[in-house]
C-alpha cells in the first residue's frame, strides 16, 4: 500500500473501532504549521499560498496521519474579511487589531436580536434578517436595513420595485462588493482543493473538511450571545425551538450538498455550549441533544464522518453521546475522563482528545512523553481510538511537540 493507503486504513479501522497497525495520529496543528514555517498569522490571512507551503512543511517533518480542519486558520481570507466590513471578528492583520500577528482570529460575542424584536423574529424572520441582523454582522450589507425588500408587492408592482431597490448608489456598491467577495473566495476554494490534491501525493489525507453546527449554538453564538441565550431558555422558549427548528432543517440541506463533493470525508463539528453544568440534563436533551444527534445521523446518511469537537468539560453528557450508529462517528474530547470516555464509548464510536495543550507550550519534554503514554495505556487498547491534542497547538513549544509526535510513534503501535 501507499503511504496514503496505510494511513487512510489507520484511520478507517479506528472509527470501525479496530484496532490498526498503528494508533492514528491527527494532531491539530492550526497555527503551529505556520509560525513553525517562520511566517506569522497576519501575513497567512492575507497570502493563502502560506497555507501550503507550511502544512507541507509540517507534515513531511512531524508525519501526522491526517491533516485536520485544513484551514481553520482562515487563511487568505483577510482581504474578503476586510470587503465585507465583518463586526464579529477579529483577526490577524485588520485595521487597529487588537490581537497578535501570531493570533488566531477571534470571534467577538454580541447580540444581534434585541429583546424587543422577538414577535417579529418569530412572526417575520425574513425581514428581520435582511433589515437588521445582516446588517448588525456586516457592514458591506448596511444598504439592506434602508431598501423595504420585504415589502415589495409581487407581481406587476414588484417587477418596477425590485430594481428600483437595489438602483441607489449603496445598492450597487454592495453588489460590486459582493462580486469582489465572490471571486476571492473561488480562488481560495480553487487552491484549497489543489492544496489536497498536493498533500495525498505526498501521502498524507486531509480531513475534517465539511462543517456542521448544533442549531442552539448557532442560536448562542450568533443571535444572542451566551447569557441572553441561557436566559431565553426561560423567558423565549418558543422562540429558541422555533429557530433551532428551522436551523436544523437549514442544516440538513446544508449536510446534503456537502455530501455531494466530500464523500468519505468527515464533517467537523464543534459543540460550543454543551458542556458540563452549562445546561440542565433536560435542557441538555430538549435545546441540544436531539438536534446534535439528528446532524450526526444526517452526516452518516450523506456517506461522511462526524467528527463532533466536543469543548469544555463533557462528563455528564457520555450517556447521550451514546444513542449514534455504531463505529460511524468520531468523539474527540478537550477535557474528559478518557478511561471514563473509553467504557462508555469504546464499543460506540472513536474517541480522540485531551492530551493538554497547555503542557506543550508550558511543559517538559519528559512530561510530554510520560503523558502521551499515560493516554495511549488508557485509550489505545482494543482500537476505536485516534491520538489527538485538546485542542490545536498554536504555540507550542517546537521541542515538545517533537517529543509528543515521537512518542505517539514510539508507543502506540500494535
Amino acid at each position: 500500500m501507499s503511504d496514503y493507503e496505510t494511513r487512510l486504513k489507520r484511520l478507517n479501522d479506528a472509527i470501525a473501532l479496530k484496532e490498526p497497525d498503528q494508533v492514528p495520529n491527527i494532531t491539530q496543528g492550526q497555527c503551529f504549521p505556520i509560525l513553525d514555517a517562520g511566517h506569522t498569522m497576519k501575513d497567512a490571512l492575507y497570502n493563502f499560498d502560506i497555507l501550503e507551503d507550511s502544512l507541507v512543511k509540517f507534515a513531511q517533518k512531524y508525519q501526522p496521519d491526517s491533516l485536520m480542519c485544513i484551514n481553520a486558520t482562515l487563511c487568505g481570507m483577510g482581504p474578503a474579511y476586510e470587503l465585507m466590513g465583518i463586526k464579529n471578528l477579529h483577526w490577524a492583520g485588520m485595521k487597529d487589531s487588537p490581537i497578535s500577528d501570531k493570533s488566531c482570529h477571534q470571534y467577538i460575542e454580541y447580540p444581534i436580536l434585541e429583546d424587543d424584536e422577538f414577535p417579529e423574529f418569530m412572526t417575520d424572520y425574513l425581514s428581520w434578517f435582511l433589515e437588521k441582523g445582516m446588517p448588525r454582522n456586516f457592514g458591506a450589507v448596511e444598504p439592506f436595513s434602508k431598501m423595504g425588500l420585504t415589502t415589495i408587492m409581487p407581481m406587476y408592482l414588484g417587477f418596477q420595485a425590485l430594481p428600483m431597490a437595489f438602483s441607489s448608489p449603496e445598492a450597487r456598491e454592495m453588489i460590486e462588493t459582493f462580486w469582489k467577495v465572490a471571486d476571492l473566495m473561488k480562488d481560495i476554494d480553487q487552491k484549497n482543493f489543489a492544496m489536497i490534491g498536493k498533500l495525498a501525493e505526498l501521502g498524507f489525507p486531509a480531513q475534517a473538511l465539511g462543517f456542521g453546527y448544533v442549531p442552539f449554538d448557532a442560536y448562542s453564538d450568533m443571535m444572542r450571545g451566551t447569557i441572553l441565550s441561557l436566559q431565553d431558555l426561560y423567558d423565549h422558549e418558543d422562540a429558541v425551538l422555533q429557530y433551532n427548528a428551522k436551523f436544523l432543517n437549514e442544516m440538513k440541506a446544508g449536510i446534503a450538498a456537502q455530501g455531494q463533493v466530500l464523500k468519505g470525508k468527515w464533517v467537523f463539528v464543534p459543540l460550543h455550549k454543551g458542556m458540563d453544568r452549562f445546561l440542565s440534563d433536560e435542557q441538555y436533551r430538549k435545546f441540544y441533544w436531539n438536534d446534535l444527534r439528528e446532524v450526526i445521523e444526517c452526516i452518516i446518511d450523506n456517506g461522511m464522518t462526524p467528527y463532533i469537537f466536543t469543548e469544555g468539560p463533557y462528563n455528564s453528557r457520555l450517556e447521550c453521546l451514546k444513542e449514534v450508529p455504531k463505529g460511524k462517528v468520531i468523539y474527540h474530547f478537550e477535557e474528559c475522563d478518557m478511561a471514563r470516555a473509553k467504557k462508555e464509548l469504546g464499543d460506540i464510536a472513536c474517541i480522540s482528545g485531551n492530551f493538554p495543550v497547555t503542557m506543550l507550550q508550558f511543559g517538559t519534554v519528559a512530561q510530554v512523553r510520560d503523558e502521551v503514554k499515560r493516554l495511549l495505556d488508557i485509550c489505545a487498547p482494543g482500537g476505536g481510538y485516534m491520538f489527538d491534542t485538546s485542542c490545536a497547538l498554536d504555540e507550542a513549544k517546537r521541542e515538545n511537540v517533537e517529543a509528543m509526535m515521537e512518542a505517539v510513534s514510539l508507543y502506540g503501535k500494535k
